[in-house]
Order: C-alpha cells, then structure tokens, then sequence
C-alpha cells in the first residue's frame, strides 16, 4: 500500500458516538477492511466533578458529535465511513475529506495502540511497501517511540542506510 493511513475527523449525530463506532468497527470486521481503516476513536478526557459533597473524576468526551478514523482514503473506505449509520460526513471543504497533521493529532491526546516487532538488531527482514519493497534490509537501530528502523540495503554493491516505519517491513 503506497499511500499511509491517516487520521480523519468524521461527523456524527449528537450522542451517537459510540454508535457510529461500533458500527464502523462491526463493518470493517464484516468485510475485512483492516487494512484501510486501521483505528476509530472517540477522544476521552477525565474531568473532575462534585455531585452531593462527593468529588470523583468521570470521563467525558473532548469532542461530542466528533469521531477520528485511521485509514487510508480510498474509495471504498471512504464510501464505508460515510454510509454508516449516525454519520453525517467528513471535516473538510466540500466533499474532499482533509487528514490531520501529526501535530494536531498529538495534541488531540490520540492514543495509538504500541505496535510491537518481532526482529532484533542484525536480524534482515524484508521490506513490504515503499520504493524500496521486496528489498532485504539488515537492521541497525530499532526506535520503539517513533516505531521506526534504521537498516542497510544492498543496492549496486553497496550499503545503503534507510529509515523504515514498522508496518514497511515484514520478518524473514
């Protein structure tokens, strides 16, 4: 897959949040979509309330009426957001749905689910998407937070250095 997923803003009904979720996620499992739409998320934040002398902390959500979708925009993923049931449409101008930079998605408090990796440094693996696919790479430097590698590829005789992400590469 050439293009990388990316986070989406999606419209719901008032209060059909975790509605829309559900049924995003029963559709994805449905028709095997992992690998376009990768991730849905209500952003939560904890906000502390007093209620009869009581104080105790209780979730709310950050955006109501909101949804954030990782995917990859293709047609049919897009078709499938848009057709379920409590959704109301993409944020963006006109019909052209606008991902969000990685600035503002850190600032929203996503929370991506740690993706782990079975190689080690010196391991080679295979590199599955990009320029360089279908290339051998012998890694160098694995870098959990930024859930990248650093790894040589043989190219015309010589090591060449190359920074990968997690999901490029798959283990021999």
């Amino acid at each position: 897959m050439a293009e990388r997923a990316r986070w989406y803003v999606v419209h719901t009904y008032s209060g059909y949040e975790n509605k829309v979720k559900a049924n995003l996620e029963k559709t994805i499992d449905n028709r095997g979509l992992h690998d376009l739409i990768q991730d849905v998320q209500i952003p939560l934040e904890d906000v502390v309330e007093t209620k009869n002398d009581k104080t105790r902390v209780v979730q709310r959500k950050k955006f109501p009426g909101y949804v954030l979708v990782k995917m990859v925009m293709t047609d049919e993923s897009w078709y499938v957001v848009r057709n379920t049931r409590g959704v109301t449409g993409f944020v963006g101008p006109g019909s052209k749905p606008v991902p969000l930079s990685d600035e503002e998605v850190e600032a929203m408090g996503i929370v991506e689910p740690v993706q782990l990796i079975d190689v080690e440094v010196g391991e080679n693996v295979r590199i599955i998407s990009g320029a360089l696919e279908s290339c051998i790479a012998e890694i160098k430097e694995i870098n959990y937070e930024k859930k990248k590698i650093k790894a040589l590829v043989n190219m015309f005789g010589r090591e060449t250095p190359v920074e990968l992400d997690f999901n490029q590469i798959e283990k021999i």
